[in-house]
């Protein structure tokens, strides 16, 4: 019996955002709204997400010993999630500057700080931690050689589930052990290298599968996704929302799909779950805070 049905590995930020009428050009300077401070980071982010909508849910981080860092803590404790592995020190917290356009579309630079020493050490004193989860979820906003170790120090029956951004080429053993791989356009042709090819994403999804993982899915934005393993390839529609801001929308997406592919589920059937939980997440500003519980899914 497993402790945790979701186990997140992965980074926690404080969320600088400002609202823009358009992100500037290079060298231009634009007016935007009142600065706004929000919990975030791609492994908290999953850990609130996964929290709100029932699971039973763990954070392993590094956050600074500052304000942005008890930001984050309260943040987590407050949606249910377990903030037994998370440290505290080492280097301040990490912080990343989002501009929001009318479109809710977003861009995001992020200063990783602590999440940065978030070291392979760190995992390995964590294993029992690790042993107690049914499903494992990391990103890359820490360091690439900690996500392997990830993989290496996952129990025998847990599933690994890792959403490869900021992307970079990843070694063979972490592909191997991806159950499913989670990304974007811009995320596969980065993985892809000089493999990417074709214009349909029918054909990242079979070049991706050929990479390793046991099964890829492909986030479509407003095309929906599409997951492809050893059984095929299939589409899963989007569900149609008034967007107003995207961010999280994507972290949500992946910790809702972690957990449901955790409770036995297939992994179209969790993707299709998936889609409405980052649907939902989209129409309200914020990322942690835009979060839906299960009740509001089943109503969308």
């Amino acid at each position: 019996m497993y402790e945790y049905d979701l186990l997140v590995v992965g980074s926690a930020n404080a969320d600088l955002v400002i609202g823009v009428e358009r992100r500037p050009d290079a060298g231009e300077t634009v007016l935007g709204s009142d600065l706004v401070v929000h919990p975030g980071g791609k492994g908290a982010n999953q850990a609130v997400a996964a929290a709100r909508l029932g699971a039973r849910t763990a954070l392993l981080a590094r956050v600074g010993d500052d304000a942005h860092g008890r930001l984050l803590l309260d943040s987590q404790r407050a949606a249910g999630v377990d903030t037994a592995g998370v440290l505290v020190g080492g280097a301040p917290t990490g912080v990343a500057l989002i501009t929001v356009d009318p479109s809710g579309d977003n861009s995001i630079v992020v200063s990783p700080g602590a999440n940065g020493r978030l070291t392979p050490d760190d995992v390995r004193a964590a294993g029992s931690l690790l042993h107690a989860a049914k499903v494992v979820s990391t990103q890359l906003e820490i360091p690439l050689e900690t996500v392997v170790e990830v993989v290496r120090s996952l129990a025998p029956d847990s599933r690994l589930v890792l959403n490869p951004s900021p992307p970079q080429p990843l070694p063979d053993e972490v592909l191997a052990a991806c159950d499913p791989l989670i990304l974007n356009e811009h995320e596969a042709k980065v993985i892809l290298g000089e493999a990417y090819a074709g214009e349909k994403p029918e054909d990242w999804a079979r070049l991706l599968l050929a990479k390793g993982p046991r099964s890829v899915v492909v986030t479509l934005g407003g095309e929906g996704a599409l997951v492809a393993s050893s059984e095929g390839v299939s589409r899963i529609p989007a569900v149609k929302v008034r967007a107003v801001d995207t961010t999280g929308a994507g972290d949500s997406f992946t910790a809702a799909l972690a957990w449901r592919l955790g409770l036995g589920e297939s992994l179209s059937d969790a993707a299709a779950y998936a889609a409405r939980v980052g649907a939902a997440t989209a129409t309200r500003k914020g990322a942690q805070v835009s979060f839906p519980t299960a009740q509001e899914v089943a109503a969308l």
